[in-house]
């Protein structure tokens, strides 16, 4: 066997087990890097070839995100930058010419509804970053899907509540004392979470942080969100892992006309 036949042997067998990865990186979660693996090695090469992403559902190269439909139930997709990003801790979603994830991931809704197979109310949607702790790729990701339905009803109880600063709420989600603080309008633009979230002198150091966004109607009927956080804690046994208020089975659409 030449070397050449032996170079084309290994490249094959490289593409196999990288194609293997794109379709079921789940399966693969104990390797931190599968999910930057999937968007850098796949998706983006597809998109600059022919335009095809796969296995992503999109990458957009102008601004810097790749959607990925995540295994883990019927519709709910990821959002991830193209290039490195750890993930809440790092830096790079801080900096001033860091691209807003969080806006990119709003707008990324369409394809939890496509998913779905339906179309989805604004206010059933939530979006979330796990902290260092709570997660398993370090590859920045928001988790697109349904707003888990307690978490709905226990907001919109208590909207008089929030307001433009963060407070604790006085009222736990899923056994969890959030903080949060509401941003006005019906999208984000310009407004980032993280930004919000690192100008907290409250709040722990953003690797221990995870942050949870779910659109609502504030209590004046204009449009707006609730943004939420919590961090991990070995006293209360917290690993900040919020994307438990996004339900992944979409119960908000049971019986909805």
């Amino acid at each position: 066997m030449t070397w050449k036949t032996s170079c084309v042997l290994i490249l094959v067998c490289l593409l196999v087990v990288a194609a293997a990865l794109g379709r079921n990186w789940l399966r693969v979660r104990s390797h931190p890097n599968a999910l930057w693996h999937v968007v850098h090695d796949l998706c983006v090469p597809d998109e600059r070839a022919n335009h095809l992403p796969a296995p992503c559902a999109s990458v957009d190269l102008a601004r810097g995100f790749a959607v990925l439909k995540d295994e883990a139930g019927r519709t709910q997709v990821l959002v991830i930058p193209t290039a490195k990003v750890t993930g809440i801790e790092d830096p790079l979603v801080l900096a001033p010419t860091a691209p807003n994830y969080w806006e990119e991931a709003w707008e990324s809704r369409s394809f939890v509804a496509k998913n779905a197979g339906r179309p989805i109310p604004r206010e059933d949607f939530a979006l979330a970053v796990n902290s260092v702790e709570g997660r398993s790729q370090d590859q920045l990701h928001i988790h697109v899907d349904c707003v888990r339905p307690e978490a709905k009803t226990k907001l919109a109880a208590h909207l008089g509540e929030l307001g433009p600063t963060w407070r604790t709420l006085d009222f736990d989600i899923r056994y969890r004392p959030y903080r949060a603080r509401w941003i006005a309008g019906t999208d984000l633009g310009d407004v980032n979470p993280f930004k919000l979230l690192a100008a907290d002198p409250r709040r722990a150091p953003m690797a221990d942080e995870t942050l949870v966004l779910i659109p609502m109607t504030g209590a004046d009927g204009a449009p707006g969100f609730a943004l939420l956080s919590d961090h991990t804690s070995n006293e209360h046994l917290a690993d900040g892992h919020g994307e438990v208020l996004l339900d992944h089975n979409c119960r908000v659409l049971q019986g909805a006309g």
